[in-house]
Parts: structure tokens; C-alpha cells; sequence
């Protein structure tokens, strides 16, 4: 999406030896990561692995008891809320919304970052929130109120949101949630096309490998908060490193169509199959 108000900056994150802790349990242990312009990063692996909670360090709106996020060379600890807000933008699993609002309204808070210090909105404002909404499918609903919409469809109207900062860096938190499988791949050509053709950086957590696969530039495997294996999809999806994580049999092979790897779970009758030799 070309920026409404601004010259976007090509702009990356980096995480080194990230470390967080709930307490006595340790989320993410000496994690490193990069989100670059022009690059999805996919960030799998099975529940409990970290994978939000690194998704979250990223934004900013976690902080780390170890290790350190830059966002073009600088601490992000060091930066302003509002200055985050203009180059990172979150989309989290799940937005509660407090008070009643329309869709249009939701998605010009995407906005705020970018406002002077009375909150006045510009002409640039209203069109980026209409070009958001347009590239998120949601202009049809601009006046719906977002307690009367699907979960699906307050999915790409939070998208939306995100998309009106204008970011130069857009973290997703399972974006396809609620998803049905046309606005899943819509959602995911989207999220592809503003990456490869705006230079944004991506970052976001998929539980589908498959999806992972076909969309991800890069994929990094979390498991038990530390860096299993990270690198093309061709280079992380094998069996061996699948098998070890997910603790489970798969079906690993080159999709006929794509060319991309399949993951396939295996039923009990299969995965005692293939125990047996």
C-alpha cells in the first residue's frame, strides 16, 4: 500500500539473545531474530514455544530480562510510544474493543501516531484510513458498528488498522484466525504483496506450515522458547527438525502444484505405520 502523508523509511528490527521469564518459567531463552524490508518472517513452532511472546517483544509492549531489540540500529527501549507507533505496527491474536465504535472510526485511531498534539485529523489522515480499509476488504463495513461483526471480519478491520499507520515494520499474532481459507489466502496475498513491492518488513506467527511455506520468505522454529532451526522454508521444514518439535510423525513432502513443502499430521493407524517400518 503506497504511504498516503509520508516517504515511508525502509527500516528492520533485530533481537539478540532475547530472554524473557513468567516468573519461574523462561518464555524465550537467548532468541535472535531479524525482521528486514522486503522479507516475511515466519515465526512457527508448537504451543507454549514463545512464539507470541517473541511477536510482543518485537512491538515493543514486552520488555526483555535479557538481550536487547534495535529498530534500525537504535534501542527500542530508547525510543518515544508515539515514534514506535509510526514505524511498527501490531496485530494482535485478539482486540477487545471497550467502547462502541463503527469500523471507520476503529481504523482511524491507526492514525493517532501521526496526529499533532490536539488529535486534529488531515486530509492525508481520512485517506490513508480509506486505502486501508480498501486493501483490507472492509470499506463495505465502514459503518458497521465492530461488536456486530464476524470474528473473521474484526480480523481485517484490526488489519486495517494497522495498515493506516503508514509502519514501516507490520507484526501479526496469527493473523488467519477465524479466517475461512479465501480470506485467509486474500489476507496472506496482501500481507505478501506490501512486503515485496513497499519493502515493509514482516514479521508473523502461523500455526499452518503449509501457509508458512507458500507465503514466508524465511521461517524461524521456536521450541521450548529457543531457536530450533531458522532459514528458507525448504531449509527449516524438514522432517527430522518437524518430527523433533512437534513431537509427532508428519508427512513431509514437495507439493505437485507449488513446488513448496506439505506438512501433513498423521492419524494413529498411520503414525503406528510408519513406528513399524
Amino acid at each position: 500500500m503506497k504511504p498516503a502523508g509520508r516517504a515511508r523509511l525502509e527500516l528492520g528490527l533485530e533481537v539478540r539473545a532475547a530472554t524473557v521469564r513468567y516468573g519461574s518459567i523462561t518464555a524465550l531463552s537467548a532468541v535472535d531474530a531479524a525482521v528486514e524490508p522486503g522479507v516475511v518472517l515466519g515465526i512457527i513452532g508448537p504451543n507454549g514455544s514463545g512464539k507470541s511472546t517473541l511477536i510482543r517483544v518485537l512491538a515493543g509492549v514486552r520488555p526483555l530480562d535479557a538481550g536487547e531489540v534495535r529498530l534500525d540500529g537504535r534501542p527500542l527501549q530508547a525510543l518515544a510510544r508515539r515514534e514506535l507507533g509510526r514505524e511498527i505496527a501490531l496485530v494482535p491474536q485478539e482486540t477487545r474493543v471497550m467502547f462502541p465504535m463503527r469500523v471507520r472510526d476503529l481504523v482511524r485511531l491507526g492514525r493517532s501516531p501521526h496526529l499533532g498534539p490536539f488529535g486534529w485529523e488531515h486530509a492525508r489522515d481520512l485517506r490513508a484510513a480509506h486505502e486501508a480499509m480498501r486493501h483490507a476488504g472492509v470499506l463495505e463495513l465502514a459503518d458497521r458498528p465492530i461488536d456486530e461483526l464476524s470474528g473473521g471480519e474484526r480480523q481485517r478491520v484490526v488489519l486495517a488498522r494497522a495498515l493506516a499507520q503508514e509502519p514501516s515494520i507490520l507484526l501479526l499474532d496469527e493473523p488467519t484466525t477465524y479466517l475461512d481459507l479465501r480470506h485467509t489466502v486474500e489476507l496472506l496475498d496482501l500481507i505478501g504483496d506490501l512486503c515485496h513491492a513497499h519493502r515493509l518488513a514482516v514479521a508473523l506467527v502461523l500455526h499452518d506450515l503449509n501457509l508458512a511455506a507458500m507465503y514466508c520468505d524465511r521461517l524461524l522454529l521456536l521450541s521450548q522458547g529457543r531457536v530450533h532451526a531458522a532459514g528458507t522454508p525448504r531449509e527449516v521444514l524438514t522432517y527430522r527438525d518437524l518430527c523433533a518439535v512437534y513431537g509427532t510423525e508428519l508427512y513431509v513432502a514437495p507439493n505437485d502444484v507449488t513446488g513448496q513443502v506439505v506438512v501433513l499430521p498423521l492419524a494413529r493407524s498411520f503414525r503406528e505405520r510408519v513406528r513399524l517400518g
